[in-house]
């Protein structure tokens, strides 16, 4: 208001013409000063000074954060048809607009064409001669500036125009200070809602797939990105996309960043990289960055731990990060890796539980089923060795005989009991036997497993990678919630895609209770998008059970 005061006072003294305008004036400001949007605030102001002025035309140009051009320019008389003919925005740096950036003072001029700093119009751009430029200051710092052109009735722009133009500057320079603050609060607001929608998956009980692919949809929407990216470090010391947000996502899970790239060893030491655009920078050399423009690439780090990195690419051509909007992020990266690290911890508790169990089991079969067995085929070879009845003879013969088969199956369980994880071959077929096993125990039974085709020579590693994953999804959420008694595994490396490519299909089907109307669905969510960023696709239907009771879930991926 003392800005306001201030300007107002400047007109004291002036024509009569001028102060009959006053109350027009004061109603401008009125109308500028009204509202919290920074865009509706920009229409308004440029509406408000063309009629406040007379003009045909008016345009606020935002110098951007180089000081350097525009950021934005807000028009007002100009058509949508026109915008479309005329092409690009002025960028501020050449011309009249160009020279207002430099030398923020206010001008008016007669014909703008004969002013040697002019750089003429683009094709199909409206005449324009009469020109008034005033700057607009929020909070002592240029903002940008305001322009009016073509003075209705032919005329010039007059000093009052320039007075009057001048206060509802000032006016607009609060009323866009209002609307900053006011974006900037809603801004932070929405990361840290964003902040506690992680935190809360987690902590929900969801598992980590679950929770990095929070990570990444969330992310995606605070930043109005077109993809949300969780990359995690590989055996190879580079890093690996386990985590896609995008409307197109096919071709991106599994890209590997190699460890000697610039980007990653950055990444990796904890430090962040902004690109202006992913698709021309060198520093890019992975296959999907021709996709994507401005990027942020945050380290997930926690306690000096690098955990992985949060991508946030936008699409080519978009604005680029706002010093906020990285500022934002970078505090939601660090949220996120508090929620990875929160997640290892749930994984390795998970884990420690089974192993537990797997340990108990191995002892129990040890010390209590094995020697129970052994002791009843020693007491079946003292009853063959009495047995006078051929008959009898045989049948106790073959029970002793099935007795020692089933010791040695009982001794080949506890050894895959007791294997560590590192100890498991490379094969698909014996990490797809591993998952079974390892399943097997909190099942309370063993689910079958058949193979079609050649799996282990077919199937490549990024494939079989989430081929494993996706099996321990379906497993997992067989356990917690079919309550079925019999699970058959199929893996078929010799099927067709919809598309002609040839395939793999991961079939797990149960005849348990089924999904209930109403349930969760994230396990299935988890499955499709594992499918879908292969380029394949992820099913359900009816189960194992009389009558299709339970379920059957079906995933698919290229080779």
């Amino acid at each position: 208001m003392d800005a306001a005061t201030e300007a107002t006072r400047s007109l004291q003294g002036l024509s009569s013409e001028l102060t009959a305008r006053i109350p027009q004036l004061l109603e401008a400001m009125r109308t500028v000063g009204a509202g919290l949007d920074l865009h509706i605030t920009l229409d308004r102001i440029v509406e408000t000074a063309a009629e406040l002025a007379d003009a045909r035309y008016a345009a606020i140009g935002i110098i951007d954060e180089t000081r350097e051009g525009l950021s934005d320019f807000v028009t007002y008389g100009v058509t949508a048809r026109q915008h479309r003919q005329i092409g690009a925005l002025p960028d501020g740096h050449k011309g009249l607009l160009g020279a207002l950036i430099h030398d923020p003072k206010p001008l008016r001029l007669a014909d703008l064409t004969q002013d040697p700093r002019s750089a003429g119009f683009p094709p199909e751009h409206p005449p324009m001669r009469t020109f008034l430029g005033v700057p607009i200051r929020v909070q002592k710092e240029i903002f940008g500036n305001l322009y009016l052109t073509e003075k209705r009735g032919g005329g010039e722009f007059s000093e009052e125009d320039l007075h009057m133009v001048r206060v509802l500057a000032t006016e607009a320079g609060i009323a866009i200070g209002n609307a900053r603050m006011y974006a900037a609060t809603r801004q932070r607001e929405r990361w840290i809602d964003g902040s506690v929608a992680v935190t809360t998956a987690l902590l929900a009980g969801s598992d980590v797939d679950d929770a990095l692919a929070v990570v990444a949809e969330q992310a995606r929407r605070l930043a109005d990105s077109a993809a949300g990216i969780v990359l995690l470090p590989d055996d190879e010391g580079g890093l690996e996309i386990v985590a896609v947000s995008a409307d197109d996502p096919v071709g991106i899970m599994g890209t590997q960043i190699p460890p000697d790239s610039p980007v990653a060893e950055q990444l990796l030491a904890g430090e962040p990289v902004f690109v202006d655009d992913s698709a021309t920078d060198p520093r890019m050399v992975t296959d999907i960055a021709p996709r994507f423009g401005p990027s942020m690439m945050l380290p997930l780090k926690s306690g000096g731990r690098v955990l992985g990195t949060l991508a946030i690419p936008r699409k080519r051509g978009a604005r680029q990060y706002t010093a906020a909007e990285r500022t934002l992020a970078t505090q939601f990266a660090a949220q996120a890796a508090l929620a990875l690290v929160l997640a290892d911890a749930q994984r390795d508790r998970e884990r420690l539980a089974v192993f537990e169990d797997r340990d108990r089991i191995a002892r129990d079969l040890h010390d209590l089923v094995i020697q129970r067995l052994f002791a009843t085929g020693m007491m079946l070879e003292s009853a063959h060795r009495k047995a006078m009845v051929p008959e009898v003879t045989r049948g106790v013969g073959k029970a002793v005989d099935e007795l020692d088969v089933t010791i040695q199956e009982i001794r080949t369980a506890i050894f895959a009991l007791q294997q560590g994880p590192a100890e498991a071959p490379s094969g698909l077929r014996t990490r797809v036997l591993r998952e079974i096993g390892t399943a097997a125990v909190p099942l309370g039974f063993q689910p079958s497993a058949n193979f079609v085709g050649p799996v282990d020579s077919l199937v490549g590693e990024r494939t079989g990678k989430n081929l494993i994953a996706a099996l321990r999804e379906a497993l997992s959420n067989a356990f917690r919630h079919a309550q079925a008694s019999r699970i058959e595994v199929v893996v078929d490396s010799t099927i067709t895609l919809p598309d002609g490519s040839e395939g793999v299909r991961l079939t797990v089907a149960d005849d348990g209770i089924g999904i209930p109307e109403g349930g969760r669905r994230s396990g299935l969510k988890n499955l499709a998008r594992r499918a879908e960023a292969l380029g394949g696709s992820s099913t359900y239907g009816p189960g194992l059970g009389e009558g299709g009771s339970g379920t059957k879930v079906t995933w698919e991926a290229p080779l």
